[in-house]
């Protein structure tokens, strides 16, 4: 698995070159759902009840384009499930470990964002721009129902974001935002919303 670290968040975004790769990043979503490791054959079962596993699992595949003789097939199903479920998240968007979609319904995400690892995305989320780049979202982040992030805004690691919030700036690391626009909020220790955390010593070992 080759890495790019964005420095700005303070993340390792892992960049698929081999289905072995492909495997470790569908794997680290199935943990998020079910909190246990699964061979490809289990994995894909799954697809067929889970619709926002299914989703994620073709992403990932769709992913790999270099050397990858289901690419035609992963990006038609990946495309099918993102209308069906209006889950429009490119191929091309960089996503780290253990993404999490928590409903699979409208959830919107412009490609030139960055997600880092285990981020929880709810349903009715936006992230978006206008002027060619999304915002950085940091590791370990959980984003509530109908929140938007506009523009080039730079979440920080373990940043729970609660439900309804509009993120026109920046959140420190470890801070609970709400409101609109979203504000952080002080004295919030032991706000963590992320279950079933992909660690690295689980990707290296399969």
């Amino acid at each position: 698995m080759q890495y790019e670290f964005v420095k700005e968040i303070g993340s390792n975004i892992p960049i698929p070159s081999s289905y072995k790769d492909v495997r470790i990043l569908v794997q680290s979503d199935y943990y998020r759902f079910m909190g246990r490791k699964a061979s490809w054959f289990v994995m894909f079962c799954k697809t067929l009840i889970e619709p926002s596993f299914a989703f994620l699992f073709w992403h990932r595949i769709s992913a790999l384009k270099r050397r990858n003789p289901l690419y035609i097939i992963a990006k038609i199903l990946h495309r099918h499930y993102m209308f069906k479920y209006s889950l429009l998240i490119p191929s091309s968007t960089k996503i780290g470990y253990g993404l999490y979609l928590g409903h699979p319904s409208g959830i919107i995400i412009n490609h030139t964002a960055i997600i880092g690892n285990n981020v929880n995305l709810s349903q009715f989320t936006t992230i978006g721009s206008n002027e060619g780049k999304a915002a950085m979202i940091g590791d370990n982040v959980y984003i509530g129902p109908s929140c938007c992030l506009i523009e080039d805004v730079k979440i920080g690691a373990d940043v729970t974001i609660g439900a309804g919030a509009i993120v026109t700036k920046d959140i420190p690391e470890g801070a609970v935002a709400v409101g609109n626009p979203a504000k952080a909020l002080q004295n919030t220790k032991n706000v963590d919303y992320i279950n079933n955390k992909w660690r690295t010593e689980y990707g290296t070992t399969i």
